[in-house]
Order: structure tokens, then sequence, then C-alpha cells
């Protein structure tokens, strides 16, 4: 994406004068189509200046136009315009300016003056250390702790997962509880399980660090995160849990960034980040843990055994609540640990009630939270959806572990929520008085006998989880509606997953699934995709009727988007004056080339996309795109409105051009963001955009349109 060459321009006095070479990087990571336009948006302006400029594209498919280091050396200065961490490393000794990449789209005109001046970036900066005032992004604090729980979910679902497994098949239930052979296979299964749990918190607590600090955090992160969850460091019974790693990512990723700001002789610079810094900032925050904080915890702990130790003789209804809200605090920390431990060792004295209270309460938080995923799935990214399924399937195992991800994501509002439900299963079980004879929870404790009270116990679990699900509902949403954005909007670093492709933009073709339903090749560039005569006879309802000897070659039907845009899904008038309402009205489009099996769940996938951030570009243009079996092949529509549908966009015009994209899940990858991709892109040409907006009829917007393949 370079402006193209030209003569370098002269002085007064004769003599050449050195053309401007800048560098740029966009990103976005809810997509790719943010990604583009800015790249689009910042060349044109570039070119227009008589500027060189080459910018990489991080988008969900991949880095493309990758920026190399003869690029760099040759550089006058580069432009980060992204919502998410790029690594500034190699540009070291270069300007450097960093926005969010909404300022790429806006005014890339500024981004070109102010880069000329901006600060130059230094071998061992923070990734945040260059970032301009202006740029519309998240806070660092939103953006690490959204870095953290990314990369902790897969050790949860997997961890999770392996245990659950294990326990199901090859747990025996005795009097410590559900118990696996130590030769068998399934301990073998369960051992790796652990350690996938094992490692989530140092995972979490890392890579907070290290959306803060950069690599020279990762280390120190982890470690850190490591001894917050090992109680035994700091003479605690159980380790901090997952609030701890929060606190120590912080503690190092911030630690680090002080550790960079200190001067030191030239020749120790190289060795600062992968020497010095690590082993200070771990050594200083490991022991600054254990002998400060540590200290503290392993008080509350002993304090809180002692405080429910003297409630034994209280009101069961009373002590199930509190054992309920401990329960679902920390989920594995220590005032977690603090009622499960509590509850344990009272079985052994032959009183199992209290071990009933805690047992109800601790598959509340997993099966709440992943009962909310599905509530309102509107609230939910793809990613936050799929780990609620994982989080329903650890709660029936008694893995209380598995709401992790949701209330390090939105503490704020899932720990109350999980909290209510957790004292509401409590109380339950202990006013219906509820046994539990061995120390786990669950209702696989029920299923496998060793829980007198079953139904009641049930009750209990199925209560506290529609509490816990019902109030995380309604925090979210109201958190949301304060802010006045849809959960996971533009600019969310968060653990929404991006489709990984390799490079589409550099290959020939993608495969793609035709309307029949086999695998084609669809052309990157160029003509569309092949056709069979059932598709010549829907786009050509003539061609039914016509004799063999009548037949006589036809002129190709126009298309555009390598056959996934034709004439059937053009409408010049939007009638709709609503999002929503054009969404339905897109789909009943689409629906006219019988690729659509279920119009109603294609508007109802296409609205929970919404739901994560509009797909509102600006510049007057929506692209509603849906990924969901209610498609049997991939189809785009295009509908143009004459006075525009409020769709959010963030340079708050209305949407006059409207696209809509719906892919099937077997073939969202690759050619979903192709197609992204190529709207994006030539969407940025204002020209292009008039031309549509001035064609009169659907042939004439075709034809426009046409010109995208």
């Amino acid at each position: 994406m370079t402006s193209p060459a030209g003569p370098p321009p002269t002085g007064s006095g004769g003599g050449e004068r050195k053309r401007l070479k800048l560098l740029a990087v966009t990103a976005c990571p809810t997509g790719i189509a943010h990604t583009y336009m800015a790249a689009e948006k910042l060349a044109q302006a570039a070119a227009s200046r008589d500027i060189d400029m080459k910018v990489e594209t991080q988008g969900s498919i991949g880095a493309e136009n990758v920026l190399d280091d003869n690029d760099v050396n040759s550089a006058d200065g580069i432009i980060i315009a992204a919502d998410k961490d790029v690594d500034l490393s190699r540009f070291a000794g270069k300007r450097v300016l960093t926005v969010g990449v909404a300022e790429g789209i806006r005014h890339p005109e500024q981004l070109i003056e102010r880069v000329q001046s901006a600060p130059v970036h230094r071998q061992g900066g923070s990734p945040t250390a260059a970032r301009a005032t202006g740029g519309k992004e998240r806070g660092i604090t939103y953006k690490a702790l959204m870095n953290g729980v990314s990369y902790m979910i897969p050790f949860v679902v997997v961890g999770g997962l392996l245990i659950a497994v294990s326990l199901a098949i090859g747990g025996n239930t005795t009097p410590d509880g559900l118990v696996i052979p130590e030769d068998s296979f399934w301990m073998d299964v369960n051992n790796i399980g652990v350690i996938g749990f094992t490692l989530m918190v140092p995972i979490l607590s890392g890579y907070i660090a290290y959306a803060i600090g950069d690599r020279p955090a990762l280390v120190p992160g982890m470690i850190g995160g490591w001894i917050a969850n090992t109680g035994e460091l700091y003479d605690s019974k159980a380790g901090a849990g997952f609030i701890g790693a929060i606190v120590t990512g912080f503690l190092a990723g911030y630690l680090v960034l002080w550790i960079k700001k200190v001067k030191v002789p030239k020749f120790v610079q190289p060795i600062m980040p992968i020497i010095v810094i690590p082993i200070v900032a771990t050594s200083a925050l490991g022991l600054f843990f254990i002998y400060v904080i540590g200290k503290p915890i392993s008080w509350v702990f002993e304090h809180l055994t002692n405080w429910l130790s003297g409630m034994t003789g209280t009101s069961a209804i009373l002590l199930g609540a509190i054992l309920g809200l401990m329960i679902a605090f920390d989920m594995g920390g220590p005032v977690n640990k603090t009622a499960f431990l509590f509850g344990a060792g009272l079985i052994a004295t032959g009183n199992q009630t209290v071990m009933g209270m805690c047992a109800a309460a601790i598959p509340v938080m997993p099966l709440g939270q992943g009962l909310a995923t599905l509530i309102r799935k509107r609230l939910y990214t793809e990613q936050e959806r799929e780990t609620g399924l994982a989080s329903l399937f650890m709660g029936c195992f008694g893995i209380s572990e598995g709401a992790i991800p949701f209330a390090a994501a939105r503490p704020a509002q899932v720990i109350p929520a999980n909290m209510l439900g957790g004292a509401v299963a409590g109380a339950i079980a202990g006013l219906a008085g509820v046994e539990d004879a061995v120390p786990h929870g669950g209702p696989i404790v029920a299923v496998l006998g060793a829980v007198s009270g079953v139904p009641m116990f049930f009750v209990a679990v199925a209560i506290g989880s529609v509490v816990t699900a019902l109030t995380t509902v309604a925090l979210v949403d109201i958190t949301e509606r304060r802010r006045g954005t849809p959960v996971g909007g533009v600019g969310v670093s968060g653990p929404e997953p991006s489709l990984v492709g390799a490079g589409v933009g550099a290959r020939a073709a993608t495969s793609a699934v035709g309307a029949e339903g086999a695998v084609g090749v669809v052309p990157s560039q160029g003509a569309g995709r092949p056709h069979s005569a059932m598709d010549t006879a829907s786009a050509n309802p003539a061609a039914e009727s016509a004799t063999p000897e009548a037949e006589a070659p036809t002129p190709a039907t126009p298309e555009a988007l390598s056959g996934h845009l034709t004439v059937q899904t053009v409408k010049v008038r939007l009638d709709a004056s609503d999002k929503e309402t054009a969404i339905r009205e897109l789909a009943v489009l689409l629906a006219r080339t019988g690729k659509v099996a279920d119009v109603d769940e294609l508007v109802a996938t296409a609205l929970r996309r919404e739901a994560q951030g509009t797909t509102g570009l600006g510049e007057e243009i929506a692209i509603p795109h849906a990924k969901t079996d209610a498609v049997t092949a991939p189809v785009v529509g295009f509908a143009r409105s004459a006075e525009g549908v409020e769709w959010g966009s963030m340079d708050g015009t209305k949407a006059r051009l409207v696209f809509m994209i719906a892919v099937p899940e077997a073939a969202a990858g690759d050619e979903h963001l192709r197609i992204l991709a190529l709207l994006s892109r030539k969407l940025m040409d204002t020209g292009f955009r008039e031309r549509l907006m001035a064609a009169p009829d659907d042939a004439a917007v075709l034809g426009v349109l046409s010109e995208i393949q």
C-alpha cells in the first residue's frame, strides 16, 4: 500500500529535496474492517501530500504488507493506529506516534503532521510510552486485564474439562472426597488437567504485566502469579488465587515501567530488557508479596476460620448464606478455601450439614455464568459464549474455577452476582438440612450418592444459579447502558476470538462453499466464481423454458465480490428507519438467493454481532455481518438508504450504504474476512462511494459494485 511513485520534488535552488517516507501499522482487535479503513485513509492522505507511505495491517487474517528492516531504516516516522498492543521494539530510534484506530480513519492528515514531531521511541520503551493524546481507545488498565483473561481462558477450559472428565469416569466416592486411583489411566488425565489449572493463574498475571510493560514484564508477572497462588510460600493454607494474580500482574507491569525510566550507562542498556529488568523486577515483586502482601492473607485465613468456628451454633440459614458468600467470592482464593476447609473439617466430627451448604454453593458460579451467556447472548463475545458452555460443564462437576474468566473480565458485575447466588444456594441448603459426606461439591456428588436430601440440594443449586445468571445479566446490561457503548465495542482489547488465516491478500485463491454445497475455488481477484446450471437458472428464469434449439450464449450476469453479490441481493432503496429493521430487510433480501435457511436466526446472529460492537464504520457506511449455519453458502447483500439509518458509527454519521455479509460457520474463516477487507478498502474511495450513491437503479448499482472483485 505505497503511494504511487513520482519524481522527487526539487527545491528552489534546483537541488533535489528528499521525499518524506512514513510507515504505519493499523490494527483492531474486534475484526478487520477498521484496520483496512484506517490503512486506506492514511495511504490516501499521504498520496495527496506526495509522501511515500507503506502501511502494515494487523487484522484477523494476520499481518499483511509487513514492514521489513529496510522500510524501517529509511522511514522518517511511524504511525501506529491501533486498538491493541503493537510491538514497537523494531521501531527503536524512530519517531513513533501511537493513537487509536479511529484516529487513523477520522484524522489521517493530522496524524501525518503530528508524526513529524513525535518523540523518538527508545529501545526497551513500553508499548504505551509514546501514546499520543486524543486517540479514542480503552484505558491501559482495561486492555491489560482483558489481555490476561484472553490468554488464561484456554488453560481454564482445557484444565477444567480434563479434571471433570477424569472425575466423572475414573472417580470413586470416599470419605476423602472424589478420589481417582493412583495407578489408573484417569489419574494421568487428571494430572494433566491439574497442570492446566495450576498454570492459569500465572498466565493471567503474566499477560496482564506483558500488556503494560512489554516482554521484560512477562517473567516477573508469571512468577509473581505463581507466588500469589502458592500459599505455602507465605505461611497460608490457601493462595491468593486469581485476585492475587491480577494484583501481581499490575504490580509487575508498572514496576517494569518504572525501572525502564531509570538512567543507566550506555554499556548496560543492551542487557536491561533481557537480564537486569526481569531479575530486579521478579526479585522485588516476589519478596514484596511474600513478606508484605502474603502475611495479611495468612492472617485473614486464620481469623476467618476462627470466626466460622464460633458460628456453628447459629442459624443454619445465616451460616449457609455466609458460607455461600465466601465460597463464591474468590473461587479458589483464601476466602473460598477458608469456607471449604471449614466444612470439610467438620465432616470427621459427624457434622455433614456445613459441607452440604458449601457443596450447594460451589457449582453456582460456573453454572450461573454459563447460564447468563445463554440468557442474553448479545452481551457476550463469541469466545465468552464458548467459555460459558465449558463453564456449565465444569459446574456440573463442582469446578468453581470455570467462572474465573468472567470474574476477571468484569469483577464489579460478576463477583457480586456470584456471591448473591452462592448465598441463596447455601441458605436454602442450610434450611433444608442438606448433608454432604465428602469434601467436594456440585451435582456430581449427589449423582454419586454422597449427598442426603438430594431434591433440595438440586433446588438450592438451581435457584442459586438462576439468581447469579439474572443478576449478572442485569449488572452487565446496566453498566454498558451507563457507558453508552455496546459490549465489546470498537476498540475493545477483549476476549473476542480472531479468525486467523494465512495472508489471504497474498494468495491467488481461497476456498469457499458454493451454493451447491460443494467446495469450490473462489479467485481473490478477477472473475467471479464458476457457477452451475442451477445458479444460471435462478439468475435467469427464462432459461428454464428455453428449448435446446433456442439456446444461445447469454451475457454473463454482473456480479461482485467473487459472485457473492448479485442483482438478486441489491436494493436501491432501503425502507427501514432503524438498525434492527434494516438488518431484517437485508436478511430477507439475501433469502432471495435460496442460500438462507432461517431468516430469523440470521437476523438474531447479526444483532448479536451488533451488540458486541457496532458495524457502523463511519463515512455513511455500515457492514453488518453474521457467521451462522442459517445460511448454506456465503452471500452478500447491498441496500441504499436515502435518509440514512442510525448505526452508532464512530463519526456520528447515519448509514446510507449498507452491506450485509452472511457466511456459514464452516466457511467463516478466510472468506468472511476477505470480503470485509475488500469492502473496507474500496469504500474508502470517495469517488466509488459517490458513484454508488448516484447509480439510478439496481443494474447501475451492481455495475458500480462489480468493481469489487
